[in-house]
């Protein structure tokens, strides 16, 4: 049994450290793309985890709302007043602020993310929140995930320091808070927050005493008895409440803080651009290293024309070390993207992981990005005639 060797993996391996030079240099376009990807990924996922952890089913929010770190407070009224409609079951205030952390180690500030929720109430599906210690007024949950600027705090937590004193200081204030850690939960930090802490209605309020009016929220969850059509409540809700508040189902809620981010904020049309940039210069990479291959063999091919191989026998090869050089270097990519994943998720506590969509997307991208040089690379083949080349 006679195995044919395609002519392209033939051409590849004849010269071994062209070969994976070209590999390497769009390996490294591959990883370019992956990262891209992954920190868009991780700027989404960490900017919505508060949406995506949220009890409720409708949420309640002023017009005026941007995203959750562009806070925007509406009446309570609202909230009491969207109890009264059919469907609706339940409600919770929830209270968002940005404060500042004393590390209780160094003494330096660093700002940190308050959610103020009333304690008789589930509002986030996270199983290690404690509501009954939130229940004992100046209690505090810190979040284990929060970046190390923060201190030692869930450290010592754990090792069974449960009297640890924090305190917190209003950003227009010069005179801090003291509360007492009660408990850990893990949420994680974000593009816009590096810690959250979660305390009672009341101790947010104490916290921040001169900014924050009682009746002002941030967020009304809205729970809706068993078997009501969300869609149908939500249009009632829009419909007859005041135009100073906006209603959204869990989807539309994190679509929109998805939206802003994307489009209104300049993280999200850096990465935007720099994978775009990342695509282009991966062209130009692979055209340069086909055309350099291409000159290379030139005498090879027109000896193919001369002994009757047809142009399109040729263009079929160059596409061929362009399909092969894809899934090499895709694959070389990919490994190193995981292991820089999970470096850069260590380093930043952000949500960097490897998903099969983006697995996918870089795949086709790299195929497309090769098979695209390649039909530019092939010009200086079809007009190549034996005749001058001999």
């Amino acid at each position: 049994m006679i195995i044919k060797i395609p002519l392209a993996w033939l051409q590849l391996v004849r010269n071994k450290m062209r070969s994976l030079v070209a590999v390497a240099g769009i390996a490294f376009i591959v990883i370019l793309m992956f990262m891209q990807l992954g920190f868009q990924d991780a700027l989404y996922s960490s900017a919505t985890q508060v949406h995506r952890n949220l009890v409720g089913d409708l949420f309640l929010v002023s017009s005026q709302y941007k995203s959750l770190t562009a806070i925007q407070s509406f009446s309570r009224t609202r909230l009491y007043q969207a109890l009264g409609f059919n469907g609706v079951d339940s409600i919770s205030p929830i209270y968002l602020g940005f404060a500042a952390f004393k590390n209780p180690v160094n003494g330096q500030k660093y700002s940190i993310y308050v959610i103020g929720f009333e304690p008789g109430k589930p509002f986030m599906n996270i199983p290690e929140i404690e509501l009954d210690k939130l229940k004992i007024p100046d209690v505090v949950l810190f979040d284990r995930s929060s970046r190390p600027e923060f201190g030692d705090v869930a450290e010592k937590f754990e090792q069974g320091k449960v009297d640890q004193t924090i305190e917190i200081f209003p950003f227009n204030s010069l005179i801090g808070y003291k509360v007492r850690v009660g408990g850990l939960f893990s949420l994680g930090p974000s593009f816009g927050v590096d810690g959250n802490l979660i305390v009672s209605e009341s101790t947010f309020l104490r916290i921040f005493p001169d900014n924050r009016p009682p009746d002002l929220i941030d967020i009304g969850s809205i729970t809706l008895k068993q078997g009501v059509d969300p869609q149908k409540v939500m249009t009632n809700l829009q419909q007859n409440l005041p135009h100073d508040v906006l209603v959204f189902t869990r989807k539309d809620f994190i679509e929109f803080e998805k939206q802003y981010w994307a489009n209104r904020t300049p993280i999200g049309f850096i990465l935007n651009l720099m994978l775009t940039m990342a695509a282009v210069v991966g062209i130009v990479i692979v055209y340069q290293i086909l055309y350099s291959n291409i000159s290379t063999q030139l005498i090879a091919y027109a000896t193919l024309k001369a002994i009757g191989y047809t142009t399109n026998y040729l263009l079929i090869v160059v596409f061929q070390q362009a399909f092969i050089l894809a899934v090499l270097s895709y694959f070389s990519g990919m490994a190193f993207s995981w292991w820089l994943y999970d470096f850069a998720m260590k380093a930043t506590k952000l949500p960097i992981m490897m998903s099969l969509s983006n697995a996918i997307i870089v795949l086709i991208s790299t195929i497309l990005m090769c098979m695209t040089s390649g039909a530019l690379a092939i010009n200086k083949l079809r007009s190549t005639d034996p005749v001058d080349i001999f």
